[in-house]
């Protein structure tokens, strides 16, 4: 961080002004924060306690400190939303104040901020709403939206601080295209199959209406894995044809593969163990789906703006 010397006159905040590198790693740990706050989310659904504090921002009507396993639960979710939320406003500020960074990365900064922000009434009308499965979905889908415009900052204060060259080959940027849908997809059918699933959601006589039924979704499920699987094979075998030229693209694709296989395991065991399988490793499942979205969309998202080359 530079401040300016006092006798030039500016405010405060004029004056202050943050390095690229101070500003990557700022967006660095933002990402880091908004993929913990989708384990977290998940770990509220998958332990019953969605309803465990069931008046926000405070825990009961009565005290606003949580009292039991439920409500400590949903409550440090809670917490760890407003860390969120202030790494996110750090994210958009220091976004301004980043000497080079342009007006479009910094529009993107602030929609991260703003985004994450809206995350707070959105949980507030789910809870009003005892858990609409609808709602959830929306909850969580707007989490991984804001997750992967996070994720294009970073990129973006990447190249500010390495550089950067041209977009790739079009047939490779459609290939992107094409795998971003996918993956949309695939998150899309993945959240429905957890709603459907087996977890309460909220624990005592309060019933959290399932959305449709598990095996159906699974089905579905499946066969947008399967469907992501094919367009990232295609994709993969395009930058191999061309790894002397953008060994980055090989590197990228291997790292994604590696997620997926872990994914898929995951998957596998809860598939097979459904009726035993303890909450804690839906909860892996939900986080590495949250790495895989956010690593697929800085893939993609390289195609259109790769670093300079001798970059990883």
């Amino acid at each position: 961080m530079h401040v300016e010397p006092a006798s030039s006159g500016l405010p405060l905040w004029r004056a202050l002004t943050l390095s690229p590198e101070a500003f990557r790693r700022v967006a660095l740990a933002t990402v880091a924060m908004l993929v913990l706050i989708v384990a977290t989310g998940a770990t509220v659904r998958l332990t019953g306690s969605g309803l465990g504090c069931p008046h926000w921002p405070t825990c009961e009507s009565t005290h606003a400190l949580p009292k039991g396993y439920h409500s400590n639960i949903e409550f440090s979710n809670r917490i760890v939303s407003l860390f969120t939320v202030l790494s996110t406003l750090a994210l958009a500020l220091a976004a301004w104040r980043t000497r080079g960074f342009g007006r479009s990365g910094r529009l993107l900064a602030t929609a991260v901020f703003a985004g994450t922000l809206g995350q707070a009434p959105l949980g507030a009308i789910t809870v009003y709403y005892d858990l609409n499965p609808y709602l959830v979905i929306s909850h969580l889908l707007l989490s991984l939206t804001v997750l992967g415009i996070g994720v294009l900052v970073l990129l973006e204060a990447t190249r500010l601080v390495w550089g950067g060259e041209g977009a790739l080959p079009l047939v490779a940027r459609l290939g992107g295209v094409f795998l971003l849908a996918a993956v949309g997809v695939l998150v899309v059918t993945g959240t429905i199959a957890t709603a459907a699933g087996r977890f309460p959601g909220s624990s005592g006589t309060r019933v959290v209406p399932r959305l449709g039924s598990f095996y159906p979704s699974v089905y579905w499920h499946v066969r947008a894995v399967a469907a992501f699987g094919i367009v990232f094979l295609g994709l993969a075998g395009w930058a191999w044809t061309r790894r002397d030229r953008f060994p980055w693209l090989v590197r990228g694709c291997a790292g994604l593969l590696a997620i997926l296989l872990v994914q898929m395991t995951l998957g596998e065991l809860q598939y097979h163990t459904y009726s035993t399988v303890p909450w804690w490793v839906v909860v892996v499942h939900v986080a590495v789906a949250a790495a895989l979205f956010a690593w697929t969309v800085g893939l993609v998202a390289r195609l259109w703006r790769p670093l300079a080359p001798g970059r990883t």
